[in-house]
């Protein structure tokens, strides 16, 4: 069996799977999977999405772009962060009216850090767990006080292969992430008696410029020889599972955490 990485995929084509609906996405502004994911909603026949993230700027031009993209749609962008109670309420309420309701939460924001357990301090592991842990429930929170009474919507956590497989130095951001895991099946069963479904993706290791920014080289090839084909994914494969789950071709799938993940050892 060749040990070389495989190439990815060729991007698939769309096929209306949320034409009509309204899309919320934390941590949207960049490349990594936040922006994937609303550009693959877009593409997927949403009529209006909100992006959030905390840069101001990369906020707006994320917007902008997509905007120009998808002139059929309408795209807001709104700075905010998970971790201020605030922010959430704000964000909730403005995508609340910007897009006439919203159907589909993908609650995107997480933070990660490198640091061994016995370096780590209170500061550094509250800091990961407020963003990425917290800052999911306050906004499956805020956003089921509003899907629950409508009786219908879906929500899409971003979770982690951390949650379940163990690395030196991700001890805040495992435990957060497993988190992550059990909030979404916790949820779901409760939303589920008012017609909302909560589910997640769990991605392993994904290529974008902001990982490649905060992780050695070594380590990024390292993690992705470990995949089946040799690779990381691409942020819009992991885009496709949380569209999959914001469906209607998921409408059976209740707190699922779906895998996404080829590694062999």
């Amino acid at each position: 069996m060749s040990t070389e990485p495989q190439a990815a995929p060729a991007y698939v084509p769309a096929h209306g799977l949320l034409k009509g609906r309204s899309v919320l996405i934390t941590a949207a502004a960049g490349g990594g999977i936040g922006f994937a994911a609303a550009k693959r909603c877009l593409e997927e026949g949403a009529r209006a999405l909100m992006l959030s993230d905390i840069h101001p700027r990369r906020t707006a031009e994320a917007a902008e772009a997509l905007a120009k993209e998808f002139p059929d749609a309408q795209v807001f962008g709104q700075v905010g962060n998970v971790a201020v109670e605030a922010d959430v309420q704000a964000l909730i309420e403005a995508a609340e009216e910007e897009l006439g309701g919203v159907d589909v939460l993908i609650n995107n924001a997480g933070l990660g850090g490198s640091k061994r357990v016995v370096d780590m301090s209170d500061e550094e592991w509250n800091k990961v767990l407020d963003v990425t842990l917290t800052g999911t429930f306050r906004m499956t929170r805020a956003m089921l006080k509003k899907m629950q009474p409508r009786g219908r919507g879906a929500i899409v956590n971003n979770a982690s292969v951390l949650g379940w497989r163990a690395q030196k130095e991700q001890a805040h951001y495992a435990a957060a992430k497993a988190g992550v895991m059990a909030l979404t099946r916790c949820s779901a069963l409760e939303a589920a008696d008012y017609g909302v479904r909560i589910n997640a993706v769990s991605p392993s290791i994904v290529f974008h410029d902001h990982l490649r920014k905060s992780a050695p080289e070594s380590l990024l090839k390292e993690l992705a020889a470990r995949e089946a084909f040799g690779r990381g994914a691409e942020a819009w494969e992991i885009a496709n599972i949380m569209v999959f789950l914001a469906s209607d071709y998921s409408s059976y799938l209740v707190g699922e955490v779906i895998s996404a993940s080829s590694q062999r050892s």
